[in-house]
C-alpha cells in the first residue's frame, strides 16, 4: 500500500485505498453482518490501509456504529471520515440537508456513534439545493475550531459550487476546504469535464466512489443480476446500456486475458495509473462486502498496466468535453500566437 497527502492543502496523510464502508451492516437488506464487516476492516488495516471512509446513512447508521466498535482500540492510527445531509434514520425536515443546526446536530451523533471525540475529514453528502454556502463554510470553521473535525470537503457537488465555496473560505480566512468526493471509473468519467480539473488546479484531494461502476466493470452482471443490482435496487449501479460502455467493459475484459488478473483489478489498476498521473490526491473508495471482494481490489496493488494497456482504456472510455471546452481546443493555438503546437506549457495546472 502506497500513501499520500490528501491533495496539496493539507499534510493529511492517506493510504491510496479508502475503505467505503456502506456495506457494514444490513439495514438497508443488503450489506455484511457485523463478523464479516470486522474481518474485512483487520483484513484492510493489515494490507495497510489506513483511510476509512463511512457517512451517517450508510446502513442507516449501522455502519458508523460498528466502525466505532472496530477503531475503539487504534483510533489515531486511522483516518476517519463521515458525511452529512441525509440523516441517519427517517427523513425529517429538522434532520436532514446542510443548515448549520443539522451539521451541529449531525456530527454530535455521528461521534456518539463512531465512539470518538474527532472526525479527520467531515464532507457534506450532497448539496441541499436551500442552504447558502457561506453557512455551510462557517458551520465547518467552528467544527474545526472546536475540534470536532480536523478538515472538511464536500461530496458530489458541482465544480462551480466546489470552487466558489474554496475562494470564499480562503478569502474569508475561514477552515480550508481540502477535498472533494465524486463518483470516477471506467464506466462513468463525467468528473474528466470539470471536476478533476478543478480539484488538480485548486490542489484538493479526491475521492473516488464506486470504482467498478456498481460492479459493471467486473463483468458480472453479464450473467446475472446477483449484487448490488439487486441488493440496493439499481441506485448507483452504472448498467451496460450503451455502446460505449458495452466497448469499455469489452476492453477490460481483454486487458485482463492479456494480463491474466481479473477485471476488477484492471479498472482498479487503471485508476492508479491516473493516479500516478496527477498533482494531486486521487483514492479510489473501494466498497467490499466480503474478504473475497477486498482481496480482488488488493491484489490490484502490484498490477502495472502498461503504457498500452492504459492509453487504450483511456481511449475506449473517454467522454465528449462538450462546450466550451471543443470551441477552446479548436482555437487553442490561434489563442497562443502559435503555427507549429510547439508552444511550452507548464508542468502544473494553473488556477
Amino acid at each position: 500500500m502506497r500513501y499520500t497527502t490528501f491533495g496539496r492543502r493539507t499534510g493529511l496523510r492517506v493510504s491510496e485505498f479508502a475503505l467505503g464502508t456502506a456495506n457494514f451492516g444490513t439495514l438497508w437488506g443488503g450489506g455484511a453482518t457485523k463478523s464479516e464487516a470486522r474481518k474485512v476492516f483487520e483484513r484492510f488495516a493489515d494490507a495497510g490501509g489506513t483511510l476509512i471512509d463511512t457517512a451517517d446513512n450508510y446502513q442507516i447508521g449501522e455502519s458508523e456504529k460498528l466502525l466505532g466498535e472496530f477503531l475503539a482500540a487504534d483510533r489515531d492510527h486511522f483516518v476517519v471520515t463521515s458525511k452529512f445531509s441525509l440523516g441517519a434514520g427517517r427523513a425529517r425536515i429538522s434532520s436532514t440537508g446542510n443548515s448549520r443546526k443539522n451539521i451541529r446536530v449531525s456530527v454530535e451523533a455521528s461521534l456518539k456513534r463512531l465512539r470518538t471525540d474527532h472526525l479527520d475529514l467531515y464532507w457534506a453528502h450532497l448539496p441541499d439545493e436551500v442552504t447558502p454556502v457561506e453557512e455551510v463554510l462557517t458551520a465547518l470553521d467552528d467544527l474545526v475550531r472546536d475540534g470536532k473535525i480536523l478538515h472538511a470537503g464536500l461530496s458530489n457537488f458541482p465544480a462551480w459550487r466546489v470552487s466558489r465555496a474554496a475562494t470564499i473560505a480562503e478569502l474569508r480566512g475561514w477552515a480550508p476546504l481540502v477535498g472533494v468526493q465524486f463518483e470516477y471509473s471506467l464506466a462513468e468519467r463525467g468528473a474528466d469535464r470539470e471536476l478533476l480539473p478543478m480539484a488538480e488546479a485548486l490542489g484538493l484531494g479526491t475521492a473516488l466512489w464506486s470504482p467498478l461502476g456498481g460492479g459493471m466493470l467486473t463483468g458480472k452482471y453479464r450473467h446475472s443480476r446477483e449484487g448490488r443490482l439487486s441488493d440496493w435496487d439499481g441506485l448507483a449501479i452504472r448498467q451496460e446500456d450503451s455502446e460505449q460502455r458495452t466497448a469499455v467493459l469489452d476492453a477490460v475484459l481483454a486487458v485482463a486475458e492479456e494480463t491474466g488478473r481479473s477485471a476488477v483489478q484492471v479498472a482498479i489498476g487503471w485508476l492508479r495509473a491516473k493516479a500516478a498521473r496527477s498533482t494531486t490526491a486521487m483514492v479510489p473508495v473501494i466498497g467490499p462486502r466480503t474478504v473475497d471482494q477486498l482481496d480482488e481490489y488488493l491484489a490490484a496493488l502490484d498490477l502495472a498496466l502498461d503504457d498500452a494497456q492504459v492509453a487504450r482504456l483511456d481511449e475506449v472510455s473517454a467522454i465528449r468535453p462538450g462546450q466550451p471546452y471543443e470551441l477552446i481546443a479548436g482555437h487553442r493555438d490561434t489563442v497562443l500566437g502559435v503555427e507549429d503546437g510547439r508552444f511550452i506549457r507548464p508542468a502544473t495546472p494553473v488556477a
